[in-house]
């Protein structure tokens, strides 16, 4: 498995908001960049288009409250991945954000899909900060 991390990030909101905002794909659309599109989504399951590329399908597995999201693909997905979101409080209005992306990759996908991967996480990291600060 390739492993690739987001920036570490601090959210000026406290744990239990970023944890629930993060625990339902209806808010994920949010953070997504604008080559998604096709998006669907439920509570707990979501399905986007990545433009020119190809269609992803994932599901929250598992939730640690206020600490871990554990996210898995699912369906017809171009390679296996799962996404951790780990959260931890720094006080009662921050929290310390990364992003985990944990993908099976051939060493031929895994050339071309890294860096965009990478971008990613630290997209999602990203635009997550910009909604709460």
């Amino acid at each position: 498995m390739t492993e690739i991390k987001s920036d570490n990030i601090v959210i000026n909101e406290s744990t239990p908001v970023i944890f629930s905002f993060l625990g339902n794909f209806n808010n994920f659309e949010k953070l997504m960049p604008e080559q998604v599109i096709n998006w669907e989504s439920t509570d707990d399951t979501c399905s986007f288009t990545i433009k020119g590329m190809t269609s992803i399908s994932m599901r929250i597995e598992d939730k640690v409250e206020y600490s871990k999201i554990f996210i898995v693909s699912y369906g017809k997905v171009p390679f296996t991945f799962n996404l951790s979101c780990f959260l931890e409080s720094c006080n009662d209005k921050q929290t310390k954000v990364q992003l985990v992306l944990n993908a099976k990759l051939n060493p031929m996908l895994k050339m071309m899909a890294f860096t965009p991967l990478q971008n990613l996480v630290n997209i999602l990291v990203s635009k997550l900060k910009e909604i709460f600060n």
